[in-house]
């Protein structure tokens, strides 16, 4: 089987090629920017015509879509996060019309979520920020594409490699930096939202599941892991997993992306019926993988 991956050198494209690449039989191909790249993509700025050959020259039997931005203006998201689904679709159909295709989206799409209450696949979606509202544009994209295709709504993904970009990856370096010092002081903006936090691996292992299962799958799967957990919670497990000595306080302020968002919880029923899919890493495994990831410094220097 010959499967693309796109963004495969991001958090999440990097293990979802590691899960394919024990896959029997797969052949993977890397397309994105990087140097190592074995196929030039970009889908920010590529037209339909010469995506479509470049997919043509690939033949894939399916196309995984990790690629993605979660920082940046309004015009960055939308070029990477709308655009680049759109341009890819269009490429597809002309190209490769019967590949499937898996599209990594987010939970974000949904907006607010009500206390003590899971959202559906039927869920209304209301997003509150540049990023969700890409984030939904390319969904839709893709479920009204004609393709084989699903979406894959994403929680919070934790676990090891997470970006300094993210909460767990920040909080990660916050605390290398801080080290044993009994003395060390950690300023956080508020905590007191709750997300669905679901380690990488098992988003990684979703989406090979529904880039090879040979059935129809729904339009949009949600990936989560399935219970809201305080982002205090998190904060205070990566500290005690890092033998932090210090003091960490909350100064009230919180990132402009999720800040409008204080609750956030999926249903993943639908992933279990469609996929045989359910999280296998408890928050307290990703969160202890993430930091043995982050402590590793090989021949001296930092983990990659």
């Amino acid at each position: 089987m010959r499967i693309l991956v796109l963004g495969f050198t991001g958090y999440l494209g990097g293990h979802v090629v590691e899960h394919l690449r024990a896959l029997p039989g797969a052949r993977v191909f890397g397309g994105g920017r990087s140097p190592d790249a074995e196929l030039d993509i970009d889908l920010a700025t590529a037209r339909t015509d010469g995506l479509a050959k470049t997919l043509a020259s690939a033949a894939p039997d399916a196309v995984i879509n990790c690629a993605g931005s979660t920082d940046g203006d309004a015009v960055t998201l939308a070029e990477v996060n709308s655009r680049g689904p759109a341009v890819l679709c269009a490429a597809l159909r002309e190209a490769a019309p019967s590949a499937r295709l898996v599209h990594l989206g987010s939970a974000a799409e949904y907006g607010p979520g009500t206390p003590d209450t899971r959202v559906t696949e039927a869920s209304a979606t209301r997003p509150v920020t540049p990023y969700g509202a890409t984030k939904l544009a390319g969904t839709v994209t893709v479920t009204t594409s004609g393709l084989d295709a699903a979406v894959l709504r994403v929680g919070n993904p934790v676990g090891p490699g997470a970006p300094p970009t993210g909460l767990p990856g920040r909080i990660a370096g916050l605390l290398r930096a801080a080290g044993p010092d009994p003395d060390a002081v950690i300023r956080l903006g508020d905590l007191s939202a709750y997300r669905d936090f679901v380690d990488v691996r098992n988003v990684a292992r979703a989406a090979v599941l529904a880039a090879t299962s040979p059935g129809p799958l729904p339009h949009v799967l949600n990936i989560g892991g399935g219970r809201a957990v305080p982002v205090r919670e998190l904060v205070r497990t990566l500290a005690r997993t890092a033998g932090f000595r210090g003091r960490i306080e909350e100064d009230g302020g919180g990132s402009a992306r999720s800040g409008a968002v204080s609750w956030q919880c999926s249903d993943i029923a639908a992933a279990g019926d469609s996929l045989d899919w359910r999280p296998s890493y408890a928050l307290e495994e990703s969160l202890a993988a993430l930091w043995a990831a982050t402590s590793v410094r090989p021949e001296g220097g930092r983990a990659p």
